[in-house]
């Protein structure tokens, strides 16, 4: 009787009474399941509004994994305290989510021990935002990148933010790259792409999709088929570390100033998903209008799973994540690990067979390798 108190008997029954304590946790509750049950439906419906119309969405969408994990516990809670309404409204704002859910987050229902036998027709993939070769504290990752890919020896290399100037300067790359073909996307030799393409199968042509080379592409003579990959490095939020380290170590507490960082957080959010929502319809437009049907997309859009950039480069693909991954994924390295934002999809006529995100210190993102193979046609 700590917490409640029996305050009267009528009619053969026992009245309880709450404690101050208890009255003001299911107060203080009663209000987030209220900011839940208006805030959920707009997040919502983030994928369906351009950020130009209404900015403010893709900066709420950030927090989904955290506002859907807080509904369900919100949701427990008042089912244990009966009080259904309540329990009811959030268990249906959780059901109307429940298709996002494989985009963050799908359970493992056992741990495989022991290399993966995919067979000879697998094809594997990496996706890597390199940092132009910059770890996070600011030295050269170039030989590191080139021991993860010496490692996981894929057989197609996107990266991002491709720096020519370090790579040549190391030996270790050198011999690495060798092993590849490298995709030129019809620029002149003394030009180099910030996104590189590197195959081990013959590259058959190349070009630039979206300028100054956000997004390039390159055919592969994958067997007896033809695969396009497009790699994309799309508008960057302009989220600094030193943002990351203000927010996530929660320096803004005891400073004055926050108002003022915060709003300029915002605007930058704000800015460059304008401009990357501008970027992903130039570029889903231009894919789609291209013959190609085996199709895969790799890179880094700067957004999450909840967003109109997503939607919009997602369109008719598979997502390797959601087909063949394990548990939560993320793929940038801060705001508390929460951030999906590099990618690998495919055409429904390529099938993904596993997914894997190396948490290695190269860059502050996280490398992505996919496998995948070609379906046969259906006559």
């Amino acid at each position: 009787m700590s917490e409640e108190k029996y305050v009267e008997y009528k009619g053969g029954s026992l009245r309880r009474g709450r404690s101050p304590l208890m009255w003001f946790l299911d107060t203080l509750l009663a209000l987030a399941t209220l900011g839940l049950a208006m805030v959920l439906p707009m997040v919502y419906l983030v994928p369906y509004v351009a950020p130009a119309r209404m900015w403010l969405f893709p900066v709420m969408a950030l927090a989904v994994p955290a506002l859907y994990v807080l509904a369900a516990v919100l949701a427990c809670y008042w089912i244990v305290r009966w009080r259904l309404v309540r329990a009811g409204l959030l268990l249906l704002l959780l059901a109307v989510g429940l298709f996002k859910v494989p985009l963050f987050w799908k359970p493992q229902f056992g741990r495989v021990y022991g290399e993966q036998k995919y067979g000879r027709s697998a094809v594997k993939i990496l996706s890597y935002n390199v940092r132009s070769f910059y770890d996070v504290e600011g030295g050269s990752s170039v030989d590191q990148v080139a021991a993860l890919i010496d490692s996981l020896a894929p057989d197609i290399i996107c990266l991002q933010e491709f720096n020519p100037r370090l790579a040549e300067l190391s030996d270790r790359f050198a011999a690495v790259s060798e092993k590849y073909h490298a995709a030129r996307f019809g620029l002149p030799a003394d030009k180099r792409s910030p996104q590189m393409i590197l195959s081990k199968y013959r590259i058959v042509r190349s070009g630039v999709l979206l300028l100054p080379e956000s997004s390039v592409w390159a055919d592969l003579a994958v067997g007896d088929d033809t695969v396009r990959v497009f790699n994309n490095h799309l508008r960057s939020t302009s989220i600094k570390a030193a943002d990351n380290d203000y927010i996530t170590g929660h320096e803004f507490i005891g400073d004055t100033a926050r108002e003022t960082k915060f709003r300029s957080i915002a605007g930058r959010l704000r800015y460059n998903g304008v401009l990357r929502a501008a970027q992903v319809d130039s570029i889903a437009g231009a894919m789609r209008g291209m013959p190609q049907r085996r199709k895969i997309v790799c890179g880094d859009f700067n957004d999450t799973p909840m967003s109109y950039v997503y939607r919009k480069m997602a369109r008719g693909m598979n997502d390797a994540f959601a087909e063949c991954g394990e548990g939560y994924s993320y793929t940038y390295r801060g705001f508390f690990d929460m951030l999906r934002i590099d990618y690998v999809l495919a055409s429904p006529d390529l099938q993904m067979l596993s997914y894997e995100v190396p948490h290695l210190g190269c860059s502050d993102h996280y490398p992505v390798a996919v496998r995948f193979k070609i379906l046969a046609d259906k006559n």
